[in-house]
């Protein structure tokens, strides 16, 4: 894979320290930028949110955004790609280039449901082979979709 800054991962309003700081980590790695719309659900000094970053918070590129508005405002539609359970669309049909943002909801509750509606034709999905299984971890989701936003950029 190329060395590239081009990908965004966005995490609305989330609630889950160690989560963040896993994905914090994660955007690191990949040179991706991690952008957070406040509210948080915990303070960025977070001792739970900074050990799953571990030593890796410099070498993370966030930007910080007051409102989902205010971060919707300053995008282009076709750079979005939304994540949820409530499509039937999987994460591997999106066509992801760079540039591309990937927006996640707050683990607890998702995306709004008027954002949903509006973009449902740029929602996705990881689809679940046990229906007794509602979703899987945001970090997890978040890394599995990462990836295969950059094995698509790299191969074009």
């Amino acid at each position: 894979m190329k060395n590239t800054t081009s990908l965004n991962i966005v995490l609305v309003e989330p609630e889950i320290p160690p989560n963040t700081g896993s994905i914090a980590r994660l955007c690191g790695a990949t040179n991706t930028v991690l952008h957070l719309v406040h509210p948080l659900g915990f303070s960025t000094d977070d001792k739970h949110l900074k050990r799953a970053g571990l030593d890796y918070w410099k070498h993370v590129q966030i930007q910080h955004w007051d409102s989902f508005d205010q971060f919707m405002q300053a995008q282009k539609e076709t750079d979005l790609f939304f994540f949820t359970t409530k499509t039937k669309t999987s994460y591997t049909e999106a066509s992801f280039k760079e540039g591309s943002f990937l927006v996640f909801g707050k683990e607890t509750k998702g995306l709004p449901k008027e954002t949903l509606e509006f973009y449902h034709d740029r929602c996705y999905t990881l689809p679940m082979q046990n229906s007794n299984i509602r979703s899987l971890n945001l970090a997890m989701t978040a890394g599995i979709v990462l990836y295969e936003a950059l094995r698509q950029v790299s191969s074009r």
